[in-house]
């Protein structure tokens, strides 16, 4: 890969950031794929851009790290402005290579996400750094992994069906709330957002026996082995009736007949009520994610 200028230190240890993707996954694809659990952040996103371009999520254009170590890929990390960096684990002492080599190279960030101690560690070591701070409280997530699928008996009336064209406007009204509900409004498109996951099946109805849909469920396209369920969503007044159980129980079937050997899902650590309902399910608490958000630098 052909780094930026100023090129990097020559030593055992160095980050490598570009902004050409083709490079990245030539660097990273196969230590991305190693892991697609822990790495499924990363996975996602990068496909989405390789499939829908480099504005897919803003403007400006993305860029990515990549760390080797001894000639090994030991982590890799991205940004999409104007939105946080996200990276896969580090030790302390990768996080504070990684701030100090994208301070050098007057990158700024306005965030991170990544599992908790990275993020604590990145966080701590660019505010020491550049004297930025960081937002009053972290965004918590908690990363599962299906362990068996244990249908909700009973499951309330109705069917789950793919959603298809007819339920295009439905689905971006829906994902417009749910971008509201998570704090995120207007972080994508909704109509750009429903388009891309209808044109692969990617997004399931739970409909009551009159035909009325009464909540929604998506999951990423197949992509090592790994399929990640998001979202999930039940608009208010619709809410504790079961629904949300019964459309993610159906997507994660279709999920598991399409070929994934790691279903994820993330869940807000605040939610006692979502958190209980996915263990119910079958889900099972693999790490724990942490978003900060950063003053940054002009």
């Amino acid at each position: 890969m052909r780094p930026e200028t100023p090129p990097p230190p020559t030593t055992a240890a160095s980050w490598h950031v570009t902004e050409d993707l083709d490079a990245f996954l030539t660097q990273a694809g196969s230590f991305l794929r190693s892991r697609p659990d822990l790495h499924t952040l990363v996975l996602t996103v990068v496909e989405t851009l390789r499939k829908g371009g480099a504005r897919t999520y803003g403007e400006k254009a993305p860029w990515f790290g990549v760390l080797e170590e001894a000639g090994q890929v030991r982590a890799a990390c991205f940004r999409t402005p104007p939105h946080r960096l996200v990276t896969t684990p580090l030790t302390t002492a990768q996080a504070d290579a990684l701030a100090a080599r994208l301070l050098a190279l007057g990158r700024p960030v306005s965030g991170v996400n990544a599992v908790r101690e990275t993020a604590d560690a990145f966080a701590g070591s660019w505010c020491r750094r550049t004297g930025a701070t960081t937002g009053p409280r972290p965004h918590g997530t908690r990363l599962h992994r299906l362990a068996a699928l244990t249908p909700p008996d009973p499951a309330p009336p109705g069917r789950a069906r793919i959603a298809g064209e007819t339920d295009r406007e439905l689905l971006a009204h829906w994902f417009g709330e749910f971008q509201e509900a998570i704090g995120e409004p207007g972080r994508q498109d909704a109509t750009a957002w429903t388009d891309t996951r209808l044109a692969y099946g990617g997004l399931t109805l739970w409909e009551t026996t009159d035909g009325t849909p009464v909540a929604m469920a998506g999951i990423s396209p197949l992509l090592a082995g790994m399929i990640r369920v998001a979202p999930v969503y039940t608009p208010a007044p619709l809410r504790r009736r079961g629904y949300a159980a019964a459309v993610t129980a159906a997507v994660t079937r279709t999920a598991l007949d399409r070929g994934a050997d790691q279903l994820l899902l993330f869940t807000d650590l605040t939610n006692p009520t979502t958190n209980a309902l996915y263990h119910r399910l079958g889900y099972r608490p693999l790490a724990d994610f942490t978003a900060y958000d950063l003053t940054e630098l002009s």
